[in-house]
């Protein structure tokens, strides 16, 4: 005997026990594809959008407006305000992401 019972479900059970497996089949799909999205875009914003990946190599210094002084190529200044005042950023790209290469505070 099987510990399933089959015959005794409804027509009406069997659609909303369907109904709600495609639901949350959906949803996990969902969650997976923004999840790889997401994880996509901090990549991208390391490799190649330097002005997203100051804020992402420095969390902890509170930035608030960055401005670009110079760009090159492999190197990018930026004059940018945090929480202990004005400091010279200097961003260079390494073999594969952008880095912090040098951090300095500047006077007011």
């Amino acid at each position: 005997m099987s510990k399933f019972h089959i015959h005794s479900l409804s027509p009406r059970k069997y659609r909303h026990t369907v109904l709600w497996s495609v639901i949350l089949s959906v949803l996990i799909v969902v969650a997976a594809s923004m999840l790889g999205r997401a994880t996509h875009n901090f990549h991208a914003a390391l490799t190649d959008k330097p002005d997203v990946a100051i804020y992402l190599l420095l969390p902890n210094e509170g930035l608030g407006n960055t401005t670009l002084i110079r760009e090159a190529d492999t190197e990018r200044d930026y004059l940018a305000e945090t929480k202990d005042g004005p400091k010279l950023i200097k961003l260079k790209k390494g073999e594969h992401e952008w880095f912090v290469s040098m951090e300095e505070p500047l006077h007011q």
